[in-house]
């Protein structure tokens, strides 16, 4: 593969301008700022995501926690049967604020704790994917009714100084797709 050149180089980034690729902060959209502790490391930005959306039915989340651990633009997309075509799925897709409106609410009627019970990461330069077991009980640790277990695709950023959400996709296991093997346990 040949070296680019400069004119190459140039011809790339005045069409990523021209296509809206290149990354231009939104003004007035930049989200809370962080606190240290939550985003000192990959393990800290997904234990906190965790954390903020657990806990018992009415007790309020804290949802500028929750916005600073992502980019701007970020979105969250869920795995659902289609309501128009039966027997298929289809993707919902939320903005973090709209994800957090719909968290309000359902955080005022019941207990959510999810957690996370095995990871994989893969990383290059300044991408990371990782996928995130997770169970979700009615009740804080494994004496809770399991609700839910699937598996959430981070798609994570690192900007030189710490780690961001850009994405979050999350699908949940089935009588006919449980959670592979190779994803139920810790490597």
């Amino acid at each position: 593969m040949k070296k680019p050149t400069a004119f190459h180089r140039r011809k790339l980034l005045q069409s990523t301008v021209a296509m809206g690729l290149l990354a231009v902060p939104a003004r007035g959209d930049d989200p809370p700022a962080a606190k240290a502790d939550d985003v000192a490391g990959m393990d800290a930005v997904l234990a906190t995501l965790y954390d903020v959306i657990s806990g018992p039915k009415g007790r309020p989340r804290d949802w500028d926690r929750f916005r600073s651990l992502f980019v701007p633009s970020a979105r969250l997309m869920v795995c659902l049967p289609s309501r128009d075509a039966p027997g298929k799925t289809a993707l919902r897709v939320f903005s973090v604020d709209e994800f957090v409106s719909q968290g309000k609410m359902a955080s005022e009627r019941t207990a959510f704790f999810e957690r996370e019970v095995a990871r994989k990461v893969d990383r290059f330069g300044h991408i990371a994917q990782v996928f995130s077991t997770y169970e979700a009980r009615s009740e804080e640790g494994e004496k809770g009714e399991l609700i839910a277990r699937g598996i959430n695709s981070f798609q994570l950023f690192w900007d030189d100084s710490r780690w961001y959400v850009v994405t979050v996709l999350w699908d949940t296991e089935a009588p006919d797709r449980p959670v592979p093997p190779e994803y139920r346990r810790r490597p």
